[in-house]
């Protein structure tokens, strides 16, 4: 395994993270979490990343099991707050009360003292961001949480809070998009600026909800028992990719793979890695081989002719920043 700095930060990362969205507490029984998290370990992954609301908090509960007994501090435990986690006009948002409320949850759920990175699922737009703000530094003062994090935040909205942290004297150190060969919206806006504030990305979805492991074929039925036909596993999620014409443009990129010698979620895995604002890559699992596989991208490098070859595939079914009015970015 590999690491990397989370940002400019001094917090070293595996630059492969274990992530449980859609997958335990919901999609996965228990026993089966259990095994993709000790596969995880084995192959030396130690970042691990939930959210408050994954399967109605159940995720973190899993999660928090499955860590216990684990050296805290040989992991790296990063969660989120934001979504509805219960019934009440309160129990979601970034207000004081619910970030106040839901880090103690997190926190219980995942038998930890404390969180490593604790992000902002989302802006919200209905509360002052400055009452957000100074939130986070009350939980980073309490111990409850080391540094801050944002996911899918805008370029603005990122420049906005890591001011406010600055006043604060606080770490705001990552962002989480989503980020992959076929959705590269970051590229345009997100990214030169983290780079310039010192963020870093923990990216999401880098093969696209599995469609870039090249599964799903055109013209045919996605196969029995994956994402695409399981909605407790977010087939709402995938839905975007399986045109035909996507699918289609995913199966030209086997021979690509093949002469890279990599599977092609390594492929997948491996290209987001080759962003050098890219701090992590988060993979999921439902099974501990797919974490075996996704995992050996760690450390892979793909040359410039290869990453050429892959633009031509894909640049004209990417989805860019759909403000950007001219030929698609480089790769930063």
């Amino acid at each position: 395994m590999e690491f990397r700095h989370l940002g400019r930060s001094g917090l070293l990362i595996s630059e492969i993270a274990y992530g449980n969205w859609i997958t335990h507490g919901s999609q996965v029984e228990e026993d089966a979490a259990n095994e993709c998290v000790k596969a995880a370990l084995d192959v030396g992954i130690t970042t691990f990343d939930t959210a408050d609301a994954y399967a109605g908090t159940k995720a973190e509960e899993v999660l928090g099991r499955a860590l216990k007994g684990q050296r805290r501090e040989g992991l790296e435990i990063f969660t989120k707050v934001f979504w509805p986690t219960g019934p009440g006009p309160n129990d979601r948002s970034l207000s004081r009360k619910h970030i106040a409320e839901s880090i103690n949850g997190s926190l219980r759920r995942l038998q930890t003292d404390y969180v490593d990175v604790y992000q902002a699922h989302r802006f919200d737009y209905s509360t002052p961001l400055e009452e957000t703000m100074i939130a986070f530094a009350d939980v980073v003062r309490q111990g409850k949480a080391l540094y801050i994090g944002v996911s899918e935040w805008t370029a603005s909205e990122i420049r906005a809070g890591w001011e406010m942290a600055q006043d604060l004297k606080i770490q705001l150190v990552s962002n989480q998009p989503q980020y992959s060969m076929l959705w590269r919206v970051i590229e345009a806006e997100v990214v030169p600026t983290s780079i310039e504030l010192g963020l870093g990305q923990v990216v999401f979805s880098p093969i696209a909800q599995g469609v870039l492991t090249g599964k799903y074929e055109p013209g045919k039925q996605p196969p029995a028992g994956s994402r695409a036909t399981d909605e407790k596993s977010g087939a709402e999620f995938i839905s975007r990719w399986m045109s035909d014409e996507v699918l289609g443009t995913v199966q030209k990129l086997k021979p690509l793979a093949d002469q890279a010698g990599l599977s092609m979620a390594q492929l997948a895995v491996a290209w987001v890695l080759q962003n050098q604002n890219v701090s992590a890559a988060i993979i999921g699992a439902s099974r501990p081989e797919q974490v075996h596989d996704n995992a050996a991208a760690a450390g892979k490098k793909l040359d410039a002719d290869l990453l050429k070859a892959i633009d031509e595939v894909v640049n004209p079914i990417a989805e860019f920043d759909p403000a950007q009015t001219v030929s698609p970015p480089k790769r930063p």
